[in-house]
């Protein structure tokens, strides 16, 4: 349908917000706001939706949430003839609201709906999916994108992200969806009252917090340690859950970032909340020079990822990548549980093929399965389920991906950065009474395997043209793969796209496994590697930097030359 069309249908029939009503109306002779609100729709995908909030097919706001929730009705009664679905939210604006709308819609299709009486991070709403069995789950988030952002995560009945097949059929019946015409909404209060939408008991919560602490390594080893520990839950859900794990497993002396303790939308102090940033973190850092404690634990505002920054050799804070929180979390577990004779008969890890390689050099030297998956915790939930499926799930001890998320233990299947805090601050408790700090661990890890360096670079492109020269990027390094790199020679290609992977030494051709996915990744002689990825949730072309030196300074360099030639490689 012609964008003006569609303005002024939703000018019509857009009337039950105000917020609205008077966006609609300030942009009614301006036809590059109009067409921007109007020219697409939020598509739904594995990521559920995420945009701007505002008015319009290409926002999010309580009529493409409450169209996005009948269909996934649609899909739930059609698949399963009804069952119960779980919701909430994180401190985005309007969350709460849009949580209570899309609980509208489903009571108003007749399905039972489990709803949280305040903010929770998002591992929780995995694990209230799989406590109450219910056949799907909503959580209202846009996890650490700008305040302007919100989103919509659509979970199935195993706790896990939905995934393509899943998420394409909830497409599916949104698409037959009139936004207007076709959505039931149900009374709030008389669907409480009924019993169609229940509150979520805090005991839940508890029963939560009891399978995180099932994941302790060293159970008691925070007791008497003197850990002290400088935490920020960055505006967000973090706040309650991870100081009182902390507290529970003996962490004496947490001090909370203050500016940013309270649930706030706005995130007037890290316009960017995500832990990945160093200016999310700046609140924190300065609070360090301060109490000078020996660990910086920041989570992003849905609390699925962690951010950690460790004293330095002189005294100063020292922020650690992803990969190098993930590999020291992996080198602790299967350490600890080798020592303690714990460690399970063919144990796996999981990690996502942009996740450094330096993880193979540790399950190798411990005898461990390593699985590579596509970008996206689901996957390594998919490889949970696996397991669990064979009666294997023991088997699981750990999966990460770079961009801060992990996850110990089966109880739910996303990143949860309660868990991972945990884990981090025993992990510190455990180096520090043998002498050591964080930052002398992952340097010996450099030191034993050789130095990796991984960096990930975005570039961003809005609207619609963006999109578009976004794909046109895409295509030209499909097209065109470059023989080397910065002077690397290219060994192997793999096109998770085309579903091959080309042995450019041999010209031997593989069919991947995987998923489709809109990723190439060209691995380079010396163990070096560029990948390329257009982001699921946001309009960034990213790069996926693996570089292997003699020491940081020389894998900086060879960082430095890859990315320039990358980028000519993009046309940027």
């Amino acid at each position: 349908m012609d964008y003006q069309k569609l303005y002024e249908i939703w000018c019509e029939n857009a009337k039950e917000d105000s917020d609205l009503i008077a966006e609609l109306e300030s942009i009614k002779d301006n036809d590059t706001e109009i067409y921007d609100r109007f020219y697409t729709a939020l598509k739904f995908g594995t990521a559920g939706l995420r945009g701007v909030i505002g008015a319009g097919t290409n926002r999010m706001n309580i009529y493409v949430v409450r169209q996005a929730t009948q269909g996934l009705a649609n899909y739930v009664l059609k698949k399963y003839g009804g069952g119960a679905v779980a919701i909430s939210h994180d401190s985005r604006i309007k969350a709460d609201l849009f949580m209570i709308e899309a609980a509208r819609v489903l009571a108003a299709s007749g399905i039972k709906v489990y709803i949280t009486s305040e903010l929770q991070p998002t591992p929780v709403l995995s694990y209230l999916v799989r406590y109450f069995n219910c056949r799907a789950g909503i959580m209202v988030t846009a996890s650490h994108n700008p305040a302007k952002y919100n989103g919509y995560k659509a979970y199935g009945e195993d706790g896990c992200q939905m995934t393509d097949n899943a998420a394409a059929a909830v497409y599916d019946e949104i698409q037959k969806l009139d936004m207007f015409a076709d959505v039931k909404t149900a009374d709030f209060d008389e669907a409480v009252k009924s019993g169609m939408i229940e509150y979520v008991d805090d005991s839940v919560y508890d029963s939560y917090l009891e399978k995180v602490m099932e994941q302790q390594v060293n159970p008691g080893i925070c007791k008497g340690a003197g850990l002290k520990v400088v935490y920020t839950p960055l505006n967000g859900t973090g706040n309650k859950l991870v100081r009182r794990v902390l507290k529970n497993i003996g962490v004496e002396e947490v001090i909370v970032v203050k500016e940013q303790e309270m649930p706030d939308g706005n995130f007037t102090t890290c316009p960017y909340p995500n832990p990945e940033i160093h200016e999310a973190l700046q609140k924190g850092l300065e609070l360090c020079e301060t109490e000078q404690p020996d660990l910086l634990l920041a989570t992003d505002p849905d609390a699925d990822r962690v951010g950690i920054a460790v004293r330095d050799y002189d005294g100063s804070f020292r922020l650690i990548t992803g990969n190098e929180d993930g590999v020291m979390l992996t080198n602790y577990i299967l350490s600890c549980k080798k020592e303690a004779g714990t460690l399970p008969e063919k144990p796996v890890v999981v990690k996502t093929i942009v996740t450094t390689p330096l993880i193979n050099k540790l399950c190798d030297k411990y005898g461990c399965e390593l699985k590579n998956v596509l970008t996206g915790f689901k996957y390594i939930g998919e490889v949970i389920l696996g397991l669990e499926q064979k009666g294997e799930e023991d088997r699981y001890l750990f999966g990460f991906e770079e961009s801060y998320g992990y996850l110990a233990g089966t109880y739910v299947r996303d990143k949860d950065a309660v868990v991972a805090s945990m884990l981090v601050a025993e992990m510190a408790a455990y180096y520090r009474k043998q002498g050591k700090s964080l930052a002398q661990v992952i340097d010996g890890l450099y030191e034993e395997f050789g130095y990796y360096l991984n960096r990930t670079f975005a570039f961003e492109f809005e609207g619609a043209a963006g999109m578009q020269k976004m794909a046109d990027m895409m295509t030209r390094v499909r097209e065109n793969v470059p023989d080397s790199i910065a002077g690397y020679k290219a060994v192997k290609v793999s096109d998770y796209l085309l579903k091959k992977e080309t042995d450019l030494l041999t010209g031997e051709e593989t069919a991947l496994t995987l998923p489709t996915s809109n990723v190439i990744a060209v691995n380079l002689e010396g163990d070096n590697a560029v990948i390329f990825r257009p982001s699921g949730t946001e309009p960034k072309i990213k790069l996926y930097i693996t570089t292997v030196g003699k020491d940081k300074d020389d894998a900086l360099q060879i960082c430095e030359n890859l990315v320039s030639s990358a980028k000519d490689v993009l046309g940027l």
